[in-house]
């Protein structure tokens, strides 16, 4: 999993976390997710075992679960989140159109 320099990383402090220090352990957890995700599907797809492979995607699509919800709780906790990602996404979209990409209802 990554470690990003975290001061916290698998040790509990022996203090509360500052507002910034929980902002930079959830971004942290958001990685984990989207790392585990990255693991279970290339295990899947490194298979023929049909229940393993079934298995894995299944718990891929949980830890991606997981991550909309660290995504949701940091738009949240920060003011400028949600239109940040969103302005990242109109960026790709605006990418999209000038290479004639039809993103239809997605």
């Amino acid at each position: 999993m990554p470690e990003f320099v975290n001061p916290f990383s698998g040790v509990v402090p022996d203090r509360k976390l500052t507002f910034n220090e929980l902002i930079r352990a959830i971004r942290l957890n958001l990685a984990a997710e989207e790392e585990a995700v990255h693991l279970y599907q290339a295990h899947a797809d490194a298979t023929d075992n049909e229940l393993a492979a079934a298995v894995l995607r299944d718990i891929a699509d949980e830890e991606r679960e997981h991550a909309g919800e660290f995504q949701r709780l940091l738009n949240i906790l920060l003011d400028d989140e949600e239109q940040l990602m969103a302005s990242g996404a109109a960026e790709v979209d605006e990418m999209a159109e000038e290479l004639g990409i039809d993103l239809g209802e997605k």
